[in-house]
């Protein structure tokens, strides 16, 4: 069941917003279920997808991490030499996409069982960590200004 919403009575009263909306938006473009995947967190910034590609071989996958996007594709080659008499294993190509946020990278990607793997981790650089800022007072300085004084002395 897909439900179109419109989201233009949020776009007259936010501002800054625009891409949590086009997400909202794309996620209900995005409605195809294949291949099958899990996104698990496993800690406070770190994070694991799992994507059911069970026939496909590493060289058949590519996995590409652009700007706050994941994508990963995968194409079987075909057997020309190969006369199925039954076919039911999907191993249609495909291509699925994740919206990563801001400072999440890719640490690294195995094929294991039937399971791609890709396990991600959320950096922020040190300017955007939160810091504490020391409060001055004219005490303080005004102390600190004579305790100099008598060094000098």
């Amino acid at each position: 069941m897909r439900t179109d919403l419109d989201f233009s009575p949020f776009y007259r009263s936010s501002i800054g917003f625009d891409r949590f909306f086009d997400l909202l938006e794309n996620a209900s473009l995005n409605a195809d279920n294949w291949p099958p995947y899990n996104i698990v967190k496993l800690g406070e910034d770190a994070y694991r997808i799992a994507i059911a590609v069970a026939g496909f071989a590493e060289d058949e996958l590519t996995i590409t991490h652009e700007a706050n996007m994941l994508v990963v594709n995968g194409a079987k080659s075909e057997d020309e030499e190969a006369q199925y008499l039954h076919q039911s294993l999907p191993v249609r190509p495909f291509m699925r996409r994740f919206e990563l946020a801001d400072h999440v990278i890719v640490e690294g990607a195995k094929l294991e069982n039937g399971l791609l793997v890709i396990n991600l981790k959320k950096e922020l650089p040190e300017e955007m960590k939160p810091r504490r800022i020391a409060i001055e007072t004219e005490v303080t300085k005004s102390a600190s200004k004579q305790i100099e004084g008598d060094k000098a002395a």
